[in-house]
């Protein structure tokens, strides 16, 4: 599949609206919009990530891989269903392959005592905050659930499991624990 972009300002979004995947127009703040303007949110979080020397090297590359995803999960949230067209969509495979991530990395970590809070090392809290932008764009998904693919709901959920695993990796067993009370 290939996609030209020759002019990136259109004027057609001036009033508010934009198109969808299938051409038809919707207003700016409709919750597919915001779904996956969230997502494009997402994706960009995880390009900083991407940035930090702190990442360890394993989840670059899946990072990548999962930024791509986030693309067809985009197109995936901009397009309506059509029976008589096929369209990209997410699959369960993509979210298998996020399963399997979270076993990789979750055997290599020691059961948690508390809540982790978020931060440590950079990279752990860059992942953090990439994950409550997953979880964001997880509850606007419910909220156009109906006219959406449901492995889109899947794969944000399994995806921001994922996240929190891979920010406990990132801190290497080092990481900031919440202690009910403490300041009391």
């Amino acid at each position: 599949m290939t996609v030209n972009l020759t002019r990136i300002y259109t004027r057609l979004g001036d009033a508010g609206e934009t198109h969808l995947g299938d051409m038809s127009r919707a207003p700016k703040d409709d919750p597919r919009i915001e779904t996956y303007g969230t997502i494009d949110e997402l994706n960009a979080q995880l390009g900083v990530t991407l940035t930090l020397e702190s990442l360890p090297d394993a989840y670059r590359t899946w990072l990548a891989r999962i930024q791509n995803d986030l693309f067809d999960l985009g197109a995936d949230v901009s397009t309506p269903t059509d029976p008589q067209r096929e369209r990209l969509r997410v699959v369960p495979e993509q979210t298998a392959w996020l399963e399997a991530r979270c076993d990789e990395v979750n055997a290599t970590l020691a059961p948690l005592r508390s809540f982790v809070l978020p931060g440590g090392t950079p990279a752990a809290a860059q992942l953090h905050v990439a994950r409550t932008v997953c979880r964001r764009a997880e509850r606007l998904a419910v909220s156009c659930a109906q006219q959406l693919n449901p492995e889109v709901l899947r794969y944000l959920n399994r995806l921001s499991d994922l996240l929190f695993i891979l920010s406990r990796g990132a801190n290497g067993g080092d990481e900031p624990l919440w202690q009910p009370g403490a300041s009391r």
